[in-house]
């Protein structure tokens, strides 16, 4: 059987938690390379720590590194450098997740969870940005077959507000993906995942108040902007889409575990008449033509 909160895949997330007292660091790191045009490569380094104050929440530290190469990318960057290397800290993100109902005592899994996280880095192509965001997420796994079969669904909610010379982005984000591994051999899992991604805004440029097409404040006429205010909630106009699908292979052992996974875009959309990156059901701005990642923990 695995250990408590093993990650099977390289998004989704089961609903288990660390028992108290337990410590495991994990290394993440992630590359999203290529789109329609270019050579583009971005690789995001995530060390982290867990923590398990009780048998049933779960609190993760982790930092964020992000190294860019890419050169002659007609959709990025965002920031108009044509050749762009470099290595630099991101940012990082604390977090807590309470499990509810666990998938061997009750049946199925449900956990609730809450992050903040702190960017200075865009991440398509390593500009400097000013961003906060909050995401609540929610865990549902379900065991089958005498736990050698674990499916699992996770989705969070990212808030974000990002700041940037003459821009201010309040972004609604969706981010699900669901799992689906077995047990084909002692210690060994393979899958697959199904990863969906989505933001929701209309950005406020302040050179464009008051030009046509424009309000007075720098919104878009005819689109709806998101906001998440303490007495202004709305979700505003979706801007883009971007669905992966790959397989997934696990190891786990007493004293570590590791998952590698490969996901392709499959899927991409959104609003065309706001990104032209969007070409034959692809989404070239936002997204890569594939993310391969790999997973390592160190349970203590």
């Amino acid at each position: 059987m695995a250990r408590a909160d093993e990650y099977f895949w390289l998004y989704a997330r089961g609903a288990e938690t660390l028992p108290k007292g337990e410590v495991e660091v994990i290394f993440e790191a992630i590359n999203r390379r290529d789109k329609d045009s270019g050579s583009y490569s971005f690789w995001d380094f995530r060390p982290e720590i867990e923590y398990g104050i009780t048998d049933k929440l779960t609190v993760k530290a982790e930092a964020a590194v992000f190294k860019h190469d890419y050169s002659n990318v007609e959709w990025a960057p965002l920031d108009e450098n044509p050749d762009y290397h470099k290595t630099q800290f991101a940012g990082y993100e604390l977090s807590l997740k309470y499990n509810l109902l666990s998938p061997y005592k009750d049946g199925i899994g449900l956990a609730v969870g809450m992050a903040y996280e702190r960017r200075t880095h865009y991440r398509l192509d390593g500009a400097a940005i000013d961003q906060d965001s909050f995401a609540p997420s929610v865990y549902l796994q379900k065991n089958f077959l005498d736990n050698l079969l674990v499916i699992a669904w996770s989705t969070k909610v990212e808030l974000e507000r990002r700041k940037s010379p003459g821009v201010l982005e309040e972004e609604i984000a969706i981010d699900s993906a669901i799992g689906i591994s077995y047990r084909f051999a002692p210690r060994w899992y393979a899958g697959v995942e199904l990863r969906y991604q989505s933001d929701f805004l209309n950005p406020q440029l302040y050179e464009e108040a008051g030009n046509p097409g424009f309000d007075s404040q720098g919104f878009e006429l005819g689109y709806q902007r998101s906001s998440f205010d303490l007495f202004d909630w709305r979700l505003g106009s979706q801007y883009q889409y971007g669905t992966y699908f790959g397989p997934s292979l696990h190891y786990g052992s007493r004293k570590w575990w590791a998952t590698t996974s490969l996901l392709y875009q499959v899927k991409g959309g959104g609003d065309r008449s706001r990104n032209p990156s969007i070409i034959d059901g692809y989404n070239w701005d936002e997204h890569e033509r594939y993310h391969f990642g790999l997973v390592v923990g160190f349970p203590f």
